[in-house]
């Protein structure tokens, strides 16, 4: 019996590894960007076809690695440079969001044709997200009628789901704040958001990424208030915002003082004369859109025997602040003169039984 091993069969010839470097190799933004411009340039301005060339050439093309090449051509045309331009030696399509006509109704088209190749391509949401946030921070690089566009487009695309309200974040950077391009995107975004879907729908989704007590960082720390962000809404046609911010900024400033009290009655600190009546002035006086209810304060506590009389006619006899007074005095002038009858009448009745 032969015990030695039989030598197996080899194949004679050379190996060649396959290095990633190589792999990579194959494979550039460039070429990437011919071949989706091309298919759009066939497809023409027919956005149904251009949909149905996206889906079919996500089997072909790498869309995991060049997600942000295939979105700056949706959007610009081409891929972008640093700032938001387009190089002038590649090439470039018209069949694109920046080369649309500027209106609601064929955003919404566009908006159609990002939603479907996301659907389609479940991992391009991520990419998509990064993609709109870079071109926000581009915003200052695109002509106004452009940014109008993306405008209307982001806001329909938050409307679907297909965003989340997160991508907002890239428009409190400071040098968009600054020369007020943040405010007038914001406009447009949100009246093409409020169109697809109302003011309750567009502040939930705000809240899920805490975002609704932020909307004021839209303009320069000067300009911060419930007063300068209601009429330049406003008057832009937008009132339903407005009015939200304003209650948003109202109950605020209603849980900041109710829990500046509780701490103040937790720690045992007595109201003593006028401590609370002139905390209730300042923080009326400090927070503008609590001015016209100092005097329902003054009296929810008055019934609420946290205040007494004597301390509320000091207060509007020579006690008060210089902080809003005219205004304050003028709220409390019918409550006062209340207050003082109710007084003599109770000394009349106290001198009457005696």
């Amino acid at each position: 019996m032969n015990n030695q091993k039989q030598q197996k069969p080899t194949l004679s010839g050379q190996r060649f590894k396959t290095r990633k470097r190589d792999e990579k190799e194959r494979f550039d933004p460039t070429q990437f960007q011919d071949c989706i411009i091309q298919g759009l340039t066939e497809t023409g301005t027919d956005l149904e076809a251009v949909a149905k060339f996206l889906d079919a050439s996500g089997a072909k093309l790498d869309y995991r690695r060049y997600a942000e090449t295939l979105f700056d051509i949706l959007v610009a045309g081409g891929m972008l440079a640093p700032g938001g331009t387009l190089a002038d030696d590649m090439m470039r399509t018209d069949v694109c969001v920046f080369a649309a006509q500027e209106d609601l109704e064929t955003m919404q088209a566009f908006a159609q044709v990002f939603n479907k190749l996301i659907r389609r391509y479940k991992y391009l949401e991520k990419g998509f997200e990064d993609e709109v946030k870079k071109l926000l921070l581009f915003l200052k690089g695109f002509s106004e009628s452009e940014r109008n566009k993306l405008a209307m487009l982001t806001g329909v695309l938050l409307a679907n789901g297909t965003l989340n309200a997160s991508i907002l974040n890239s428009l409190y950077n400071e040098n968009l704040v600054k020369e007020g391009v943040s405010a007038a995107f914001a406009v447009k975004l949100f009246k093409s958001w409020i169109n697809e879907k109302d003011i309750n729908a567009v502040a939930a989704s705000l809240r899920k990424v805490s975002m609704d007590n932020r909307l004021m960082e839209l303009f320069p720390a000067n300009k911060q208030s419930v007063e300068h962000f209601t009429k330049y809404f406003t008057e832009a046609g937008l009132k339903e915002l407005s009015e939200y911010v304003r209650n948003q900024q109202t109950i605020g400033a209603r849980k900041e003082l109710q829990k500046e009290l509780q701490e103040q009655m937790s720690r045992g600190d007595p109201f003593k004369d006028l401590t609370l009546l002139l905390k209730i002035q300042e923080y009326c006086y400090d927070n503008i859109h609590f001015m016209k209810a100092f005097q329902k304060i003054v009296v929810l506590f008055y019934k609420a025997e946290v205040l007494s009389e004597e301390p509320i006619l000091k207060w509007y006899k020579d006690a008060h602040m210089a902080k809003g007074k005219s205004v304050f005095l003028e709220q409390m002038k019918k409550f006062v003169e209340w207050l003082k009858n109710a007084e003599e009448e109770s000394e009349s009745e106290a001198e009457e039984g005696d």
